[in-house]
């Protein structure tokens, strides 16, 4: 997550608040040697993490969180103007989905990628689709009002918040760095490693996606 140094804001508690909760539910998920083994049960199962969105697509398509009923979903919030974080963490979902669909095909078109952007004000749905035709063509863009972007973000518990000014115009966005698998019904499994790289969120799709 971008951030700057500044006394405790509520961006900042809003962000402590969800990395608790996630750390949380891994822990949960953790089980003794015995009947049952480690990582038999979801991490983020049960968190209160998505749920319904009206937003536009690349090509000014309304798009539903329900359109999507039956397949598993990986969920990423950024923004198309974003200088590193953004295009790296995707590059790497992609990347890691890639490989995954290569070794298990059935189960890679069961997936459906989908990119959300939290800078509705410059994200067109024209940017928002160069920005993730350049990742894969298999990947989703998504934007929206600033209202319909907003609920979005507030259902995926995704923070965001406009950051600083550049110099010589345009400004930063700061914002939560998660990529999230959901299950065919909407449900949260997991995050998806992407600081790790692409082998890792491989490995994390091949343990949940069946």
């Amino acid at each position: 997550m971008n951030q700057h140094a500044m006394p405790p804001s509520p961006a900042t508690r809003y962000a402590a608040r969800l990395l608790g909760a996630l750390t949380a539910l891994a822990l949960g998920a953790c089980t003794p040697q015995g009947a049952d083994a480690p990582g038999d049960e979801p991490p983020l199962q049960g968190a209160t993490i998505g749920g319904p969105f009206t937003l536009v697509s690349s090509d000014g398509e309304t798009v539903n969180w329900s359109d999507f009923q039956g397949r598993y979903r990986i969920v990423y919030f950024g923004y198309a103007y974003c200088p590193d974080i953004c295009p790296t963490s995707v590059q790497r979902m992609m990347q890691g989905y890639r490989l995954f669909a290569e070794d298990e095909p059935a189960l890679g078109e069961r997936i459906q990628p989908i990119f959300i952007t939290i800078d509705p004000e410059r994200d067109t749905p024209e940017i928002v689709g160069e920005f993730t035709a350049a990742f894969s063509d298999r990947l989703i863009g998504l934007t929206g009002t600033p209202e319909q972007v907003a609920q979005a973000a507030d259902n995926f518990r995704v923070y965001n918040a406009r950051g600083e000014d550049q110099p010589g115009g345009g400004y930063l966005m700061d914002h939560s760095d998660i990529a999230y698998l959901f299950g065919p019904d909407g449900e949260p499994i997991a995050t998806l490693p992407t600081d790790q790289g692409p082998q890792a969120v491989q490995a994390e799709l091949a343990k949940w996606v069946r």
